[in-house]
């Protein structure tokens, strides 16, 4: 079997560090008070977001804190596509109540957020001025002890090295963030996914595989990253569709909060692709669901891409369990991307339309998503025009090729 290297970026010099211990199991919040006291902190601003806050979600993690007699101020008001103003506000409230460590309960957005806040802490100034962009300034501190323990099984926020933030004076979604920023602790227990309805866990679900894929086939993929990618595809192949029929099938909990795990850690490799760059772009313009917005586009953009890797897209197709024997290369990269179209089809998610956001928007949407970093990533060479055909696809102005 020949090794799918991309010679082009083979000397590279590459690096994948895991700043973050993860500790995992069911029941496994049980423990959270003590580990986080063995971080050495003493008083948490607990950062989530007001549903999940109501609806009771944080009190375990809340009980483990006040057992091992950790001190708990509460910043609930994190909001989807996290913007500045709230990391902001957080920050100020990190400071002025004497917090000496963070934990974030959520989804993506609140652990982006605690991630935000903890620069804003550590460097003293808005969290736009470390905006991974040429001419802004690196990261140069440690953020305070970020203890990262999600909800749902999507983002892989709680093992990345980035958060993404939203810039409302432009609306541009950007990113901050290096091994500095990592949580230093993830805590990822199924149980807390229990409540989650069935499209959440269809979008986060398909968020995770976006990841998995983009990172599996992106020019600065490595083995490392390879390995994480490719073992999360095949878990949420093998859970994803149980979590979405039985949210109480706690085993594929389990196995869909370690696929999304598994595919922020592929994030490692500095980048994503084109289906990113699009969700984030889009989503610093119109208020979309992150995970919602990129499980719609994951298919055309591999339909797009497949030619880019033809093996790395064959082998795709085996870990989501196709059958490929008798199959050419092509044929099962190409199967590969039908399998994508199908899982999104089975799992109801809804399209880029109906999600409100109208098809008069190509032209700036492909413009603005050359803008974004991922784009240098992407396996096959993107332009606007390569945009607008993504984009086309997606409402179906364009035939499928596949």
């Amino acid at each position: 079997m020949a090794l799918n290297m991309n010679i082009e970026h083979m000397n590279n010099f590459h690096t994948f560090e895991i700043p973050t211990v993860i500790k995992h199991g069911i029941g496994a919040i049980n423990h959270a008070g003590q580990e986080v006291k063995n971080l050495g902190v003493t008083k948490v601003l607990l950062v989530t977001d007001p549903g999940i806050y109501a609806a009771g979600v944080t009190k375990p993690v809340t009980d483990a804190l006040e057992a091992a007699d950790i001190e708990i101020e509460v910043f609930n008001k994190v909001e989807p596509n996290p913007p500045v103003r709230v990391v902001n506000e957080g920050s100020n409230v990190f400071i002025e109540e004497g917090c000496d460590g963070l934990v974030a309960v959520g989804g993506g957005s609140s652990m982006d957020t605690a991630k935000a806040i903890g620069v804003e802490a550590v460097h003293g100034e808005s969290v736009l001025e470390y905006e991974a962009a040429e001419g802004k300034k690196p990261l140069s501190n440690r953020i305070p002890p970020l203890t990262t323990i999600p909800t749902t099984a999507g983002t892989g926020s709680e093992v990345t090295q980035w958060a993404v933030i939203t810039d409302e004076d432009r609306e541009f979604k950007f990113n901050t963030g290096g091994p500095l920023i990592a949580a230093h602790l993830t805590i990822i227990d199924p149980e807390l996914h229990i409540s989650m309805p069935p499209h959440v866990t269809a979008m986060t679900g398909v968020d995770a595989l976006s990841h998995a894929i983009e990172c599996y086939t992106m020019h600065f993929a490595q083995p490392v990253t390879d390995a994480v990618a490719l073992l999360s595809i095949e878990y949420v192949a093998s859970y994803i569709r149980r979590a979405y029929a039985n949210p109480e099938d706690v085993e594929a909990r389990y196995g869909m909060a370690q696929a999304a795990m598994l595919a922020g850690l592929s994030y490692g490799s500095e980048s994503a692709g084109a289906a990113h760059a699009m969700a984030q772009t889009l989503g610093g313009i119109e208020p979309v669901a992150h995970g919602q917005c990129v499980a719609a586009m994951l298919g055309p953009v591999m339909e797009f891409n497949w030619k880019g890797n033809p093996a790395k897209f064959a082998r795709i197709a085996k870990a989501m369990d196709v059958n490929t024997h008798g199959m050419t290369e092509n044929e099962a990269a190409k199967a590969a991307v039908n399998e994508v179209y199908k899982l999104v089809e089975e799992m109801e998610i809804p399209t880029l339309e109906e999600q409100g956001v109208p098809a008069d928007m190509i032209p700036r949407l492909a413009k603005e998503a050359m803008k974004d970093p991922q784009t240098i990533g992407n396996p096959r060479k993107l332009n606007e025009e390569s945009y607008k055909w993504i984009y086309n696809r997606c409402y179906d102005l364009t035939p499928k090729t596949v």
